[in-house]
């Protein structure tokens, strides 16, 4: 009998696998641009892609320049890495570290661009992370996400020396593939 058992090797096999998730979002967002003194507001389209069991890639495009108080915008499009640092049971806190394309715009009425908008565009760079959790089987809440971006902008004119370094955060939802 001992013999028999040794031979079979019997394994349980795992139920509940599969190679990677995808999830397409959208939220509210809203940003402390460090180009003057108020916040401005717009909205977030985000997808996801899980690669492996903690590590994905993360695409973000923020046009937050919806609500703006002070006629400015601010347009990223994001994309790289992202990092599942804890999932219990409904909840994935994650980090994320993106680059791409930004575009800064004067709205018309502000005193740079007083009768046309004006957009100056630039390399970003991103660091942040958020808390997601999952309200059913295909749909998932980003309770939070924040963003702490650079924008490069040596010696732009009308730009701070050390570029610009906008604090974004967003509240959405999506739907999980």
């Amino acid at each position: 009998m001992f013999g028999c058992s040794l031979a079979s090797q019997a394994q349980a096999v795992p139920m509940a696998t599969r190679l990677g998730g995808l999830q397409v979002g959208a939220g509210f967002s809203f940003a402390v641009p460090d180009y003057g003194p108020t916040y401005i507001k717009g909205y977030t389209i985000y997808g996801d892609a899980d690669l492996w069991r903690r590590v994905g890639i993360e695409a973000d495009v923020h046009q937050i320049n919806v609500l703006t108080p002070t006629d400015i915008g601010e347009n990223t499009y994001l994309v790289g890495p992202r990092f599942t640092l804890m999932r219990r049971d409904r909840v994935r806190v994650y980090a994320k570290a993106l680059g791409g394309v930004g575009r800064f715009e004067y709205q018309k009425g502000n005193p740079r661009a007083p009768y046309n908008p004006t957009t100056d565009t630039f390399g970003v760079f991103s660091v942040g992370g958020g808390i997601e959790f999952r309200a059913s089987q295909h749909i998932n809440i980003r309770a939070v996400d924040i963003e702490a971006q650079k924008w490069p902008g040596y010696g732009t004119p009308g730009y701070p020396a050390h570029g610009l370094t906008p604090f974004v955060t967003t509240f959405g939802a999506a739907y999980s593939f």
